[in-house]
Parts: structure tokens; C-alpha cells; sequence
């Protein structure tokens, strides 16, 4: 077993890891809000952003595939490998934003535990602007309860949080510097706090599986084959997006949206509130 593997089975979570350099993540930031301010005020554009930005994004799809993130991910899953979703997740400066303690595979609706999840750095990310929080070992814990508190400024809008009690005092804080990565278990019980500084927090979350992961509700989502070989055919394989905002990616998009609808928000209903997938911190 490899010494990625190891720690990662070991504590849910290994970081700190390079996928380009300061100066490349600087180029990928640029294009992102170059995006951002062209298409910025556009809902499906922010849908995909958030969600499936590999499909909007040539540049997302590019970084999902780069031996550098894809290779430690092998180490843990093996080589054949599907990219499930990818968004970015971002806090403004000074803004009371968090994300509450939660496990991202609680709500995904996936059928399995053969997930990684890649989140790179294309900014500073420390404690002051709100990083990623892990309490290491938690993975092992298993299906812990939540409760959906709907509060304004959780990221997440059925404010997801676990309804057992967190030590914080055994928590790690997930800093990293532009283009570092860090790879966390779905059961990884993570969180992060508001953005205490003047710049903004830009993170990548990239979700991996296996081919021999599948829908609970048995639908067959889009996904990208970025390593390897599908021998499952449990979801429909989606070709590299070539321009932003292609007609043929946001159909599967918005496609991959109704089918996975019930997986991922059938037991958040509220008035007034449209529930999203638990995504990373």
C-alpha cells in the first residue's frame, strides 16, 4: 500500500499535495473569472459553476485529468476512474458563509463508498478565510445522523449538519497554497468557517468514483471517463466540453439535475427553500 493510500485510510484525508504550480494556478483562476464576469449573471452558468463545472468549463475538465490530482486518486480507488461532478466552492471576502459539520455520501445517492473527493486550491486557503476543517479518523464512524436547520448563511441550503455532537478541539484545519490539493472520504465529517479576510476563498471539488459505483434510484447520470475503462455502464459517458457553455453540456446537465433530483433532495422539502446536494467545504 502506498503512503497516500495509508494515510488515507488511516484519517480519511491526505493534503497538502501539488497539482501545478502558484503561476498555473493563477492562469486557471484568471480563467475562471474571466468566465465568471462574461457569464456571471447567468442562472445555469452559476448551476454549472457550483455543480458540473467540467461540463461548462474546458479548462475544469483539463484540471480534472491531470496525472498530478489523477494519480493519488488511483492509489486510493484504482485505475479506472469517472469524474461524478466538479464545482467550485468560493467566499467572498468578510462574509459570515459557512458550511456545517457534515458527510458528503449521506446525501449523493450513490451506491457505494468508492469515492474520493479532489479540492484544489486556485487561491490562498487558510484558517482566516474559512479552509476546510476535518476531524481525523471520522470516516470510520459510518452513517451518522443530520438534521436540516435551513439556515441563511450555510452554504448548504438545507443547512446539512450532523446531529451528533463534534469535538472541534480535534479538528484539522485543511490550509493550502494555490495549487495544492487535498483528497478527503465521503464519510469525512468536514466543515468550514466564514471568511474572516479581505480576499476571496476559490476552491475546486472535484468527485471521483469507480465505474462500479451507481445511482441508488438506478438512473444513469452523465459523467466524464477521465482514467481507464468503464466495464459497468452504470452512467452515460459525456465527451470533453470544447467552448463554454456548449447547448449539447448544459442539456446533460440539466438532464443529470432531474435524474439525480430525488437521490439528492427528496427528504429536504420545505416552503420557499430548493434544496442542494451536500457538497465540499
Amino acid at each position: 500500500m502506498s503512503n497516500i493510500a495509508e494515510t488515507y485510510n488511516n484519517q480519511g484525508f491526505v493534503t497538502a499535495l501539488d497539482a501545478f504550480t502558484e503561476k498555473e494556478a493563477q492562469r486557471y483562476r484568471a480563467a475562471f473569472e474571466t468566465a465568471e464576469k462574461k457569464y456571471g449573471l447567468d442562472q445555469v452558468f452559476r448551476q454549472l459553476a457550483f455543480g458540473s463545472a467540467n461540463f461548462s468549463l474546458p479548462f475544469v475538465d483539463e484540471i480534472t485529468q491531470l496525472p498530478t490530482i489523477i494519480d493519488p486518486v488511483k492509489e486510493i480507488l484504482g485505475p479506472d476512474l469517472l469524474v461524478w461532478g466538479a464545482g467550485f466552492f468560493n467566499k467572498e471576502p468578510r462574509t459570515p458563509d459557512f458550511v456545517s459539520w457534515h458527510q458528503d455520501l449521506n446525501y449523493w445517492g450513490l451506491s457505494d463508498l468508492e469515492e474520493v473527493t479532489a479540492w484544489v486550491a486556485l487561491s490562498e486557503v487558510t484558517s482566516e478565510n474559512g479552509c476546510m476543517r476535518f476531524i481525523p479518523g471520522s470516516h470510520n464512524a459510518g452513517v451518522v445522523p443530520h438534521k436540516d436547520t435551513f439556515a441563511d448563511e450555510n452554504l448548504l441550503s438545507r443547512g446539512q449538519q450532523l446531529d451528533v455532537e463534534v469535538d472541534e478541539k480535534h479538528a484539522f484545519d485543511n490550509e493550502l497554497q494555490p495549487g495544492q490539493f487535498s483528497l478527503h472520504h465521503g464519510r469525512m465529517f468536514h466543515a468550514s468557517g466564514p471568511n474572516r479576510s479581505d480576499t476571496r476563498r476559490i476552491g475546486l471539488a472535484i468527485r471521483y468514483i469507480t465505474p462500479a459505483m451507481q445511482q441508488t434510484s438506478g438512473e444513469k447520470p452523465f459523467v466524464r471517463l477521465v482514467s481507464g475503462r468503464d466495464h459497468s455502464g452504470h452512467f452515460q459517458l459525456i465527451e470533453p466540453a470544447t467552448e463554454i457553455m456548449s447547448p449539447a453540456h448544459i442539456r446533460a446537465y440539466q438532464y443529470n439535475q432531474k435524474v439525480q433530483h430525488q437521490d439528492l433532495y427528496g427528504s429536504a422539502v420545505q416552503s420557499g427553500k430548493q434544496a442542494i446536494p451536500a457538497k465540499s467545504a
